[in-house]
């Protein structure tokens, strides 16, 4: 009955916060404003940091996202004074050196939040803020912290910089994109995101420095809830610090009292005030993996722990059973939000776990000592450096991995499956018998999938000769060009693709690159093809100049790196190993036209012709119909298989597709890009033209092979992109 009651009374005080919540920003001003979409003068307090998103078009600039509340609005009745939580899209340089606290004049649009957002409105700025006042004086000294620590690191290579302070107090400001989807992939994405496992490192040095200075009990927990809230200070509140903060705080009381803390109670009480305080909590992805993490470590670790132990030393069953009862725990939540089981997660967690606590004590160390003396700051961050470069080395290898995620349904049939899985796994495994059976069995099928099953579908395949990356919607094609090496067409909008894609196919070196145009979806990642130590020898580029930015921002990126740029004149040849290239357009003189800007940037696309012993292929560009008319009229040579123009947009030729006589079509395109790319009609004019259709939005990367002295297409099998 106690249970029941207690039940009822924390269900009845959640819903009456969310109610309270739900209410508050729901009515007033600010609700009534954004649901005219009316324009207003607002002086809004800057809650969190701002945060660049790119711009996924050429003639987009980058934007910048940030919460904020607003405080005042100007009306024709005169200034009003409201407090509403809101989300801030700006954009502009004048908001990234902001800071939480800050007073800011602003005019923008107001427009209605996503359902089920705790905020009472988006807030679209136009112009550059005006700063009204300074940070207050915590978060000064957090972001004087922040930007020591971000300076030390300037030592290091640039993955270890990046990763350092996003390691010490997840700043990820300047972290490598491609670590991030290594990351991600081998499942340690949690640590960056700052949690109850950087505060029990940083606590529990502060305690056994005390213990060893023979301070008592009650001044070593002290210290500790000290050096707790020192470090969410400087790590600025998130989910998942606020909710490490106040466990932590718990189990400090309990330190210092003297009595035994009950983990899983802390863990309840302080979700449950999270919650009640800020009931947004509940629908963050993040929150609930830490939460779940943190409940797994309790309630499972311990028993793993004890029966690992009686085959192997206690301290080798406590680093194997923890990141394995942490993993269990947040699968469900994963495969709810993403639709995957990381596979590589427990090996990678593992190896890792032993440079996290060094890197993360001696880099908080290095920021306190930053503002006192640099020199100092940058001998501290060498040793931090290794630490982080085991880290990085980890995810390379284990993001490498066969099956590291494996694919799943996601949302609830997922969740289902999964629970039905264990259910019919646990009793298995309960019983010796059959344990055994199982767990030979599972170690046979891993095997087989990680030994086996690159020699059966090994990607790439062996000697191939063109690869569409799976980019998402873009293009970047690599065409073979001898061991190690291959021209590149395209480099897709993100740069850590194509660079993924580059290393998948091992190559080191591009004697040629090729812009066909300057949209974003096309040179956006052109980053990304430098990385790894790849050496690039000249670039190809369009004779059209437009837009005038993105080619300028591009000309100035060759010549910081000293690459040549030459510009694409039909007629031009050239052969790298297996392949010869030839330029058909478009001519310099005669720029073909467009109903848009858009359109005519794409009609000026280089279009190629490449030639390979087993065949040929037309390699066109974003060219719409008016420049494949041109083509058609300048004589438009036959070829085996095309890629098709503009990811398969409706504005084609019949004509023009009916002369190539392909018996392939590659269409590289990213799925629900907005565009409706490739439209339903070109491709059904590709399926009557007899050409099989091959799509990177449902096939992953696309290689063509000789096979047999005749061209066919290999698909990767699932898209990542």
């Amino acid at each position: 009955m106690n249970v029941a009651i207690a039940v009822l009374g924390c269900v009845a005080a959640t819903s009456a916060g969310v109610a309270f919540r739900v209410h508050a920003v729901t009515t007033g001003p600010v609700a009534e404003l954004a649901a005219k979409e009316a324009t207003v003068h607002a002086d809004i307090v800057l809650t969190g940091d701002p945060r660049v998103r790119r711009a996924k078009a050429a003639f987009h600039g980058d934007s910048v996202v940030v919460e904020a509340t607003i405080e005042s609005l100007d009306t024709p009745a005169g200034r009003l004074a409201v407090h509403s939580p809101v989300v801030v899209f700006g954009s502009g340089g004048a908001w990234r050196p902001l800071l939480p606290s800050q007073r800011l004049r602003v005019t923008g649009r107001l427009g209605t939040a996503e359902p089920g957002e705790l905020v009472g409105a988006v807030l679209l700025v136009r112009g550059p803020p005006v700063v009204l006042s300074a940070p207050s004086a915590l978060q000064t000294v957090a972001g004087d912290l922040r930007a020591g620590l971000r300076r030390a690191t300037d030592v290091l290579p640039p993955d270890q910089r990046g990763l350092l302070p996003g390691l010490v107090v997840g700043d990820e400001s300047r972290m490598d994109p491609n670590v991030s989807a290594d990351f991600k992939d081998a499942g340690l994405s949690h640590l960056t995101a700052v949690s109850g496992a950087n505060l029990a490192i940083m606590s529990g040095a502060v305690v056994a420095l005390s213990r060893l200075a023979g301070m008592p009990l009650a001044v070593r927990a002290g210290l500790a809830a000290i050096a707790m809230l020192a470090f969410a200070v400087v790590a600025r509140p998130s989910p998942s610090v606020l909710r490490a903060l106040l466990m932590g705080l718990v189990g400090a009381i309990a330190l210092g009292t003297g009595r035994a803390r009950d983990g899983v109670a802390a863990l309840a009480g302080t979700v449950l005030l999270l919650i009640m305080f800020d009931p947004g909590l509940a629908r963050e992805y993040g929150f609930a993996l830490s939460v779940c993490a943190t409940g797994g470590i309790l309630l499972l670790a311990p028993r793993w722990r004890d029966r690992l132990s009686v085959r192997m030393p206690r301290w080798v069953a406590e680093a194997v059973a923890v990141p394995a009862a942490a993993q269990a725990a947040v699968t469900p939540v994963l495969v709810l939000m993403a639709g995957q089981v990381q596979l590589a997660a427990v090996p990678a967690n593992l190896l890792a776990g032993p440079a996290v606590a060094p890197a993360t004590v001696i880099g908080f160390a290095a920021a306190l000592v930053a503002p006192v003396s640099m020199e100092l700051a940058r001998l501290l961050v060498l040793p931090a450096g290794y630490a982080v470069g085991w880290i990085i080395a980890v995810a390379e290898h284990a993001a490498r991995l066969p099956l590291a995620e494996l694919p799943w349904p996601g949302g609830l049939a997922g969740l289902l499956l999964l629970g039905g899985a264990a259910a019919v796994a646990i009793p298995l495994l309960r019983r010796a018998g059959t344990r055994s059976i199982v767990l030979v069995m599972g170690t046979a099928g891993l095997a087989a999938v990680l030994v086996a099953g690159p020699v059966i579908a090994p990607w790439p395949p062996p000697g191939w000769l063109f690869v569409a990356c799976d980019v998402g919607q873009g293009d970047a094609l690599a065409v073979a060009a001898g061991q190690g090496r291959a021209v590149v067409i395209d480099t897709g909008p993100d740069p850590t693709l194509v660079d993924r894609c580059l290393r998948d196919l091992a190559v080191r070196e591009i004697p040629l690159l090729i812009l066909t145009h300057p949209h974003r979806d096309h040179v956006g990642g052109l980053d990304g093809v430098f990385r790894s130590g790849r050496r690039v020898g000249a670039v190809i580029v369009s004779p059209g100049r437009a837009p005038v930015g993105e080619s300028a921002r591009i000309s100035r990126d060759l010549s910081r790196r000293r690459i040549p740029e030459w510009v694409a004149a039909p007629g031009a040849r050239w052969r790298f190993g297996p392949s010869e290239l030839n330029v058909l357009g478009p001519a310099p003189g005669s720029l073909p036209s467009g109903p848009g800007e858009g359109s005519v940037i794409n009609n000026e696309s280089v279009v190629l012709l490449v030639r390979w012993a087993a065949g040929s292929m037309l390699l066109s560009g974003d060219v719409e119909t008016e420049a494949q008319v041109q083509l058609l009229r300048a004589g438009l040579p036959r070829a085996d298989l095309i890629k098709v123009p503009h990811h398969g947009s409706v504005r084609q030729d019949p004509r023009f597709l009916a002369a190539i006589g392909a018996r392939a079509a590659l269409i590289s395109v990213g799925s629900d890009n907005g565009y409706g790319h490739p439209s339903p009609r070109t491709v059904g004019l590709l399926h009557r033209l007899g050409m099989r259709v091959h799509r990177t939005d449902q096939s992953g990367a696309l290689a063509v092979i000789d096979q047999s002295g005749r061209l066919a297409v290999v698909s990767k099998g699932r898209p990542d992109g």
